[in-house]
């Protein structure tokens, strides 16, 4: 599986994959400088930086460029918080001289991928060259706006760097680490945004024509100033992808169709038309990625075998489940959570007031229904969990926002708490017209509510590291009886 996540940043873009060989090098020299204690240890080290120093410090200065402006940017190589993470392994129970050993050798053939990638230039790399020619020569992508997505930030950088390098012009770059997504999103698409082009002139801004992303912005945000959308890799997951298109292919607005056009006459034709182009990997690399099927099958075959969901067979961290889905999403397959997103957006066709409707309810929902099983009680919460910013900075902003969503549901009769989205949505599945039933007392309802939060403390919290004072937050809840 590493060795196709490393193929995946290769089918992304050089830049991706020299990153991930960098990346991989500096964790491997960090933990070879971190366990050489002999002589001899320490002689195979220095003989590696001797002759590798050159390389080290051109990915140094590389890696300065293309993070220049985020706190990504490291002035060592090995820094001492990377040396204070390794957990170093016991000489009594690891022979850690052979480790370091085949550890050096790993770092050899590494260093010599990196310097076939200093020598590789842009204008080699076909994939970059079809891209620039198709945002020069299309009629409508030379003139018009474009989102332009892909899967790995160091991709996108490198795209935005060399398509500024054509002199191709109106491009901005948006990833995880951007504070000003906001600025960019409406400066992207400025009348779905309420502002205008105008508007934007008149604040001594300037509008974005062709904007690349990660998928930071894949879900959630409009976009549908612009009509067109390039897929330069495609993601294992087709819901992510969907996501991706759902940007542009979004229910229109008349008055603010009526603006477009007003403001731009020559869109137009565009407007209503939502088209979008996939770079397929080659054949080739197509069938390397296709190899992990045979990992991942024959896991699911022994741990099916001999009755050990995955977690004994993998690693106690290990997630079974995300495996069996990430086998699906690249198989075709759709995973449960998949389904269920196919069934929100299916939701949101069928009744078109459904989004607004939602964003406008209060910060938190309460409701209830009738219990699957007579003489049953439970009660379903949905928590937003805070997670750390994605960034370098110690001490960074720990909120919802860069957090994730959890559901808890409470089986009173057995006071257990299930956390699985597939064993839960048959239960708080409803239609419009389902009654309403509310029968639990309130300070029931209360104390249920603690114990959840306190499971939250004990398991998400604990192994996120989140410190004191940081809360879940409590969005909506429902109670089945």
């Amino acid at each position: 599986m590493i060795r196709t996540s490393f193929l995946k940043r290769f089918e992304s873009s050089v830049e991706a994959f020299t990153m991930s060989c960098w990346t991989l090098l500096r964790k491997l020299l960090t933990w070879v400088e971190a366990h050489a204690e002999t002589d001899n240890e320490k002689t195979l080290l220095t003989r590696w930086l001797n002759q590798h120093k050159n390389i080290l410090k051109y990915m140094q200065d590389h890696q300065y460029e293309i993070f220049s402006d985020t706190s990504e940017a490291e002035e060592d190589i090995v820094t001492e918080e990377m040396l204070e993470a390794v957990e170093k392994l016991s000489r009594s129970d690891f022979n850690v001289e052979a480790i370091i050993g085949e550890t050096i050798s790993d770092m050899y053939q590494i260093s010599d991928f990196l310097k076939i990638l200093k020598d590789f230039k842009p204008s080699q790399d076909k994939k970059l060259v079809a891209l620039t020619k198709l945002l020069k020569n299309d009629t409508i992508l030379s003139k018009h706006k474009v989102i332009l997505f892909t899967e790995f930030l160091d991709t996108a950088r490198y795209l935005k760097k060399n398509l500024i390098e054509s002199e191709i012009t109106g491009i901005e770059e948006v990833d995880s680490t951007k504070q000003n997504k906001g600025e960019i999103i409406k400066r992207f698409s400025p009348y779905y945004n309420g502002t205008t082009s105008q508007e934007i002139a008149d604040e001594k801004s300037e509008e974005i024509r062709i904007l690349i992303s990660t998928d930071v912005l894949s879900e959630g945000l409009n976009l549908q100033d612009c009509t067109r959308l390039i897929n330069y890799d495609i993601h294992w997951n087709p819901v992510r992808l969907m996501q991706r298109i759902g940007r542009v292919d979004r229910r229109m607005d008349q008055e603010i169709e009526k603006k477009i056009v007003s403001d731009h006459p020559e869109q137009k034709a565009l407007r209503g038309d939502i088209m979008y182009w996939n770079f397929l990997p080659p054949d080739e690399l197509d069938e390397l990625l296709k190899l992990f099927r045979i990992v991942t099958k024959k896991t699911l075959r022994i741990s099916k075998t001999f009755g050990i969901e995955g977690r004994k067979l993998l690693k106690p961290d290990d997630d079974y489940e995300d495996l069996r889905d990430f086998y699906d999403q690249y198989d075709g397959k759709l995973s449960a959570d998949e389904s269920m997103h196919l069934e929100f957006q299916q939701l949101l066709r069928t009744y078109p007031d459904l989004e607004n409707r939602l964003k406008n309810m209060p910060l938190k929902l309460f409701s209830g229904k009738e219990h699957l099983k007579k003489d049953s009680k439970a009660v379903f919460f949905c928590y937003a969990l805070p997670a750390r910013q994605k960034t370098e900075i110690e001490n960074s902003e720990w909120s919802i926002e860069f957090g994730t969503v959890q559901w808890y549901f409470y089986d009173c009769e057995n006071k257990k708490i299930i956390q699985n989205a597939l064993e839960i949505i048959d239960q708080i599945r409803c239609q419009p017209d389902l009654p309403r039933k509310c029968s639990m007392e309130k300070q029931k309802l209360i104390e249920i509510r603690e114990e959840v939060e306190k499971h939250i403390i004990n398991t998400y919290f604990k192994k996120a590291q989140v410190p004191v004072g940081v809360k879940p937050v409590l969005k909506a809840w429902m109670e089945l009886s």
